[in-house]
Order: structure tokens, then sequence, then C-alpha cells
């Protein structure tokens, strides 16, 4: 197993300000790693090239007009597209062990096309929220996101504790105290064949997205999606196969809904698209389907510690996970949707079916403001400082 070698977790990167791509040409004098040995060529290329005339960065060519481009050139537009404000998110910084390091440049944010993860899908990813300045449930991300590696047949390039300083230090050279942390381990790159046999190192990937805003707790509908489930052996990995997540949720926009619910092969509920979904039934029971056949949600699971509360000063009867049907599903006082990136969203109408009285629900809004403030202030367990 390789090793890297880390400042403590809980020490500062100081992140070096945003140059153009073009500017790393500069180190071509620099000794390649192993991954990285095309990029000398590439920028003596570059040198050889200058008198090439390049077509605008949003022109769309076809046939002969398409230009070849220097690795200069290939930078300046990557520059260009960033600039362009294609993107709608803010990407604050990124690690990758093939270039071994971080970058607060976006328009180096990018990975090898010859990686498996991208076309093979042989990788797994992972999350957690940051929230003034904390990491927000990273241990228990973490277990999971190593679980679906093993599982994937993924050989780890660094042991947990690396990982996991590496991650923390991303969080810190990006200065972002409130957004969203996401991670990928992959075979690696190689060649373009279906085996990883050819890939001499796996590889690890993790970036830092700012989010401001708080995710609004309105409610809305869902459809029963019409996509297949995934089987059991892939719906508990969070690996990058996620089309017919992606097609789940498109199928409910399609048909006004915020996304889709998956049942199982015996009709019970099991899903959302990304999310875990969660009842009040009549008599006041909070009502979550198992977990056995689908992915375990780190934020649900946490939504069912904390609703302990909500039983002890008698708003809930009890908790419960088990089995449920259409028919009870639809029948339920409230209906929820939860996850890391929502929190908790409650269900107003599910297909043709009105969802209780038709608005947000109580215990849907308490379960909402409990995940909130844990959070903001909950226990060192789920709350990890990082330092700027």
């Amino acid at each position: 197993m390789a090793s890297l070698s880390t400042p403590p977790a809980t020490a500062g990167v100081s992140p070096s300000p945003r140059p153009s791509l073009l500017a790393y040409k500069k180190a071509a004098g620099l000794t390649p790693s192993p991954w990285c040995g095309w990029r000398r060529a590439a920028v003596a290329t570059a040198a050889t090239s200058s008198n090439r005339t390049a077509a605008p960065a949003e022109t769309i060519v076809t046939g002969n007009d398409v230009p070849l481009l220097s690795f200069a050139e290939v930078a300046e537009r990557l520059d260009e597209f960033h600039a362009s404000g294609t993107r709608n998110q803010n990407y604050m910084a990124m690690y990758s062990s093939i270039f071994g390091g971080i970058t607060t440049n976006p328009s180096a944010m990018v990975i090898p096309i010859d990686d498996h993860m991208v076309h093979r899908g042989h990788g797994v990813f992972d999350t957690a929220a940051i929230m003034n300045g904390h990491l927000y449930e990273l241990e228990q991300h973490l277990d999971r996101f190593l679980k679906s590696a093993s599982m994937a047949k993924i050989t780890l390039p660094f042991d947990r504790s690396t990982i996991r300083s590496i991650l923390i230090q991303t969080v810190s050279a990006s200065k972002c105290t409130q957004g969203s942390l996401r991670y990928w381990l992959s075979v690696g790159p190689g060649d373009f064949q279906l085996s990883s046999a050819g890939c001499a190192n796996s590889a690890l990937y993790a970036i830092v997205i700012e989010s401001p805003s708080l995710p609004v707790p309105a409610g809305c509908k869902v459809i029963t999606s019409s996509i297949p489930i995934k089987s059991q052996q892939f719906a508990v990995m969070k690996s990058v196969n996620y089309l017919p997540n992606a097609l789940t949720k498109v199928e409910g926009e399609e048909n006004g809904g915020f996304t889709g619910i998956w049942l199982d092969e015996e009709d019970f509920v099991a899903e959302g698209s990304n999310m875990n979904v969660g009842f009040v039934t009549q008599s006041k029971e909070l009502l979550m389907p198992r977990f056995d056949k689908i992915l375990s949600g780190c934020t649900a699971k946490r939504v069912l510690t904390l609703a302990k509360q909500l039983v002890a000063d008698g708003r809930l009867s009890g908790i419960s996970s088990r089995n449920v049907s259409v028919q009870e599903g639809k029948a339920a006082d409230e209906m929820m949707l939860i996850g890391s990136g929502i929190l908790v969203k409650p269900v107003v109408q599910w297909d043709d079916q009105i969802i209780g009285s038709g608005k947000e629900g109580p215990i849907a809004q308490m379960l909402f403001n409990l995940i909130l403030e844990d959070m903001r202030s909950g226990p060192p367990s789920v709350r990890i400082p990082v330092s700027y």
C-alpha cells in the first residue's frame, strides 16, 4: 500500500493563488510523476506551435475545421470555458492523486479520460457536508466509502487515516466554510480495456463545492418510477454507476415532480433516486424501509437517532425500520425524502395521491430542524473542525 507524507489532519494548507493553466508550462523542467510524463512533451510541443491560429473557444467546428491544439492552447481554452460561466456551481479546491496535490484553479480540476471510472464506471464515491467550518459525519461517510471500495474490488491508494487527512486538507485549502466535499476512488487510469489489470495504481479524487444557501424544506411531488431498481449487490454500494438514479430523477421531473420512488422486487417501497424515504404513520410512528436492499443513508440513520427526542417528548409514538407497502406509504400522515443534499424534504403528493393534509407536516419540519442543528452544534462524533 502506498503512503503519503501529510501534515496532521488539523493542520491548515495554504492554497496557492488561482493561476491560469498557461502558467503550469513553467513546470516543464520538474520531474514528472509516473502519471504525468506526457506533460513535458506536451509543453515542448506548445513551444513549436505558437504560430498556429486557433478558433474561438465557443466555436463549434466540424470536418476539416477541427483544430489541432497544443497543450498551451488547450489550457487557454479550459480557462475560457471556466470564465464563460457555463458551470453553475463554485468549485473551490480539488485533490488528485494523479498529480499528487491540491489545486484551487477550477480549470485544472480534470481527470484522465482513460481512468476506468470514466469509461467503465469502475469507481465509488461519497460525500460530506461542510457547515460552519466543520465536516459533518465524515467518519460515517468515510466508513461507507471504504466499504464500497472493497465491494468494488478497488485497492486503496493510501490507508484510511491518510485518506481522511487528504480530505480535511482539501477543505482547508478551499477556504470553504459551507458547502460539500465529494470524493472518489477509482481503479485508476491505464487503458480502455474492460479489465482493470492494466491499471498500475488506483486513484483518489476529491472536490469542494461551495453552497452558501441552505436547502428549504418545501413540499414536493414524487412519482413511482418505471426505471428498474438496481439489484441488491449494486444498490447497497455507492458506485459511480448512477445512470438508473439519474433517469429516475429525470422521469420524476418530466412528470412535474421532484424525483421518482423505487419499489423493490416485492413491490415494497425502496428509496428515491439518491435519497431515503420516510413516513409518519397515522399512529405517529416514524417509519423507514429496511436498509438491507438499498443504500444505507448516513443522513437517514442520523435522523433515526435524532428522532428519539421526538419519541421522548411524545410527538412520535415510536421509530421503526421494516417493509413498507405502497398502500401504507400513501396512507401515511406524512412522507419525506432524506439525504445529505436536501436534509429532510416533505412529500405532499405521490402519484395522484395527496399525502396527509397535502401540506408540509410538522414532524418533517422538526426533523429538518434537528438535523440542521446537529450540523451546526452536534457532538464531536459527527463534527470535525477544519483549520483554515
